[in-house]
């Protein structure tokens, strides 16, 4: 029987969240590969000397490694893009973060009323275009740009995090968890592709939430279900121009806050460039370096729950460090998935007494159906 004051199954998920194989956790702290094996297995658990180099290792506080068992993420429960390019530990990485994000989730929905989800459920939607099409109306966004996708989806339930995997493979993933939608974005990207990958994921969403969103067919859904929703095909009809240049379409693309790359696909989709014309401006996007650096780069987008989170509990003399000291996880765990928001104006405090609120906040992401804020 497990020791109560040990979890081996936090063990697992803190040495995933840091990339490393039990062959190179052994190594890093100088004990062979059954001793972390039986570790993990809850066979026996590591002594005190064990215990604080593991925490030092996986840069975690002891304190972690107890309690009860977090929800654990497995890669079929998951939408990741470029699957095939992307490593075990790349996967785990992102997953584990995951795992912190449900942990920071429950605790806040413990002190806050968060929207909840209204995502339609469209798995048996005839295309991803229809899909797209039924969202905006469902939502009574019209034909308008969505000036703010993070604030779109929060709006909407869906509970949105930074993701901080440095790797560019890993683009972003989504997951329903019960009935509470996530959306995981990574933050090296332009903020153009930023808001497409939070399109796509809306797409795996509400598209494949009845199966696991993965495979080649249903990238290519949620692709073509992002774009249909970014650029709406009356609105395209009606301001592009029919023999559209790359200086056209860095213009243009303002409208929409989309990329030069992604308005050049969806000219070509809705009929406005031939096959010949759209491979010509790939040629030439890509010839000025605009397949890696945008353009007229758009204001990146960060979350507003989030910010009126934190902006409540620093009423309360909340810090950082309680919040984390909370969650037994380290400050940086939260700091990589709020999108960079500045915890640091938080007040320290002991902590005892800013843990709950007699009357819990109910947050709203204050929207205009067509123009989110």
């Amino acid at each position: 029987m497990r020791d109560k004051g040990f979890n081996p199954s936090r063990l697992t998920l803190a040495r995933k969240r840091r990339g490393l194989t039990m062959t190179r956790l052994a190594a890093v702290i100088g004990v062979e590969l059954r001793s972390v094996s039986a570790y993990e297995k809850g066979d026996f658990r590591p002594d005190e000397d064990k215990l604080h180099k593991l925490a030092q290792a996986l840069r975690f506080p002891e304190a972690f490694f107890s309690g009860d068992d977090l929800e654990e993420l497995t890669p079929d429960s998951a939408s990741f893009r470029a699957l095939s390019k992307m490593t075990a530990a790349q996967r785990d990485t992102a997953l584990g973060e995951g795992a912190i994000a449900l942990l920071l989730t429950k605790w806040i929905e413990e002190r806050f009323d968060l929207p909840l989800a209204s995502l339609p459920d469209l798995s048996r939607e005839v295309t991803p275009e229809a899909a797209a099409d039924h969202v905006r109306r469902h939502w009574g966004l019209g034909e308008l740009p969505i000036k703010n996708m993070v604030h779109l989806l929060e709006a909407k339930g869906v509970r949105v995090f930074s993701l901080a995997v440095d790797a560019d493979s890993v683009d972003a993933f989504s997951m329903w968890k019960e009935n509470t939608p996530f959306v995981f974005l990574n933050t090296r990207k332009s903020a153009e592709r930023s808001r497409f990958d939070a399109a796509h994921e809306l797409g795996h969403l509400v598209l494949h939430r009845h199966g696991a969103p993965q495979g080649q067919v249903a990238e290519r859904d949620a692709n073509a279900f992002a774009s249909a929703f970014l650029m709406p095909r009356a609105s395209v009809l009606a301001r592009a121009p029919r023999f559209a240049t790359v200086d056209h379409l860095i213009r243009l693309k303002q409208y929409w806050t989309v990329s030069v790359a992604a308005l050049a696909y969806r000219l070509h989709t809705v009929g406005l460039l031939s096959d010949w014309h759209y491979r010509s401006l790939c040629i030439e996007i890509a010839s000025r370096g605009y397949r890696g650096q945008e353009p007229n780069e758009a204001q990146r987008e960060t979350s507003q729950v989030l910010a009126k989170v934190f902006a409540a509990l620093r009423e309360e003399s909340m810090s950082k460090g309680s919040i984390a000291d909370e969650l037994c996880v380290p400050a940086e765990e939260i700091e990589q998935l709020v999108f960079g928001l500045a915890l640091t104006g938080l007040t320290s405090t002991s902590g005892a007494n800013g843990t709950r609120r007699r009357e819990r906040p109910q947050l709203r992401v204050v929207s205009s159906p067509n123009r989110e804020k």
